[in-house]
């Protein structure tokens, strides 16, 4: 049997570093893979702190600088808009997402649909956990999640498995399908499932991966997907994250306080993070669009909104600048 690809990446944790290769092999050559969105997750240099009713908002930096608290004038999304997490699964007890998830499917070898590994549950707080005055907040805090988990529970995850998983999201109604995670080689099948996708209506973000450089990584090089780069505070592009004119969007990935498994929370770096925030943003924009070239969808509507929002900021090495939930809300209220 033809051997699948697996996604890579180099973890940081606390005080610590793990390496795993950054190439993707074939599984049966690989003991050890962890997925995420490249080459390098990094935790916080602080120690974890477990919930006790309190209130993390003032380190989630992003927020402010993308304006998000002006977006949400207008719009924090809404219940029926649907966004799939295509990632390790998604700690559906956690205070800040109980009662988020509408769906979930596991394609792994797991016994769960839970997050053991904790890349997916951060991933989904960024984009949507809830506004309780309880941990943090999600860009779309008013949205629903899909959990869809294609890696397992070493964060070990397959090319063919993702296929399944965007034609399951797609299936079940996904609006919007994030996946933080990439292969660094194309597959037809990927870019055939991406376009479905895309085909049916569907917003797909994926990350631009780390530690690439300008090397194009699927499905965020694909022409139906949105490629996400990772910046900082300062509105650079930081030095692991991977770019080209092939990226389109960059996203806050730095030091990005979120959500992990057991009412946990803590910062995670990487473009997985910077995707999550891509997707929350198109998750406020679902909100507000029409079809304004009557070609039956939106989401062409949502990926101008987001792409022609962002601030420019003299970034020379993605396509786009970073981006602004306010301005790419304000666009669309332009064009009613």
């Amino acid at each position: 049997m033809k051997p699948h690809l697996l996604i890579l990446v180099v973890c940081l944790v606390v005080f610590g570093l793990v390496t795993v290769s950054t190439m993707a092999l074939p599984c049966d050559n690989i003991d050890v893979a962890v997925v995420g969105s490249g080459q390098r997750e990094s935790v916080s240099h602080e120690v974890m702190s477990v919930t006790s009713g309190e209130s993390y908002v003032d380190r989630q930096w992003a927020i402010p600088k993308i304006m998000v608290p002006e977006a949400w004038q207008i719009t924090s999304g809404d219940a029926s808009i649907v966004i799939a997490v295509l990632d390790t699964g998604i700690d559906r007890e956690h205070e800040d997402l109980a009662g988020k998830i509408i769906a979930e499917v596991n394609f792994t070898d797991s016994p769960t649909t839970n997050d053991v590994y904790g890349h997916g549950t951060h991933v989904a707080g960024i984009i949507a956990a809830a506004n309780n005055s309880l941990g943090v907040v999600g860009l779309a805090h008013n949205c629903s999640l899909m959990n869809v988990k294609v890696a397992d529970d070493k964060g070990r995850c397959d090319t063919s498995v993702i296929v399944k998983g965007i034609r399951w999201a797609v299936k079940h109604d996904a609006d919007i399908i994030n996946m933080s995670l990439f292969a660094t080689k194309p597959s037809l099948d990927l870019e055939e499932a991406v376009d479905y996708a895309w085909s049916q209506g569907v917003v797909v973000v994926g990350a631009a991966g780390n530690f690439m450089g300008d090397k194009p990584v699927y499905p965020a090089y694909f022409s139906n997907c949105i490629g996400v780069a990772a910046t900082d505070v300062n509105d650079n592009v930081v030095s692991w994250s991977s770019r080209g004119d092939w990226v389109d969007v960059g996203a806050p990935g730095l030091a990005i306080y979120s959500t992990l498994p057991g009412n946990v929370y803590n910062y995670k770096s990487g473009t997985s993070m910077a995707t999550a925030h891509v997707s929350g943003v198109a998750g406020l924009l679902l909100t507000e669009v029409s079809d304004y070239n009557d070609d039956g969808f939106v989401n062409d509507e949502v990926r101008m909104a987001i792409e022609s929002g962002c601030d420019e900021l003299g970034i020379k090495s993605i396509r786009r600048g970073r981006i602004n939930a306010f301005e790419s809300v304000a666009d669309l209220l332009t064009l009613k």
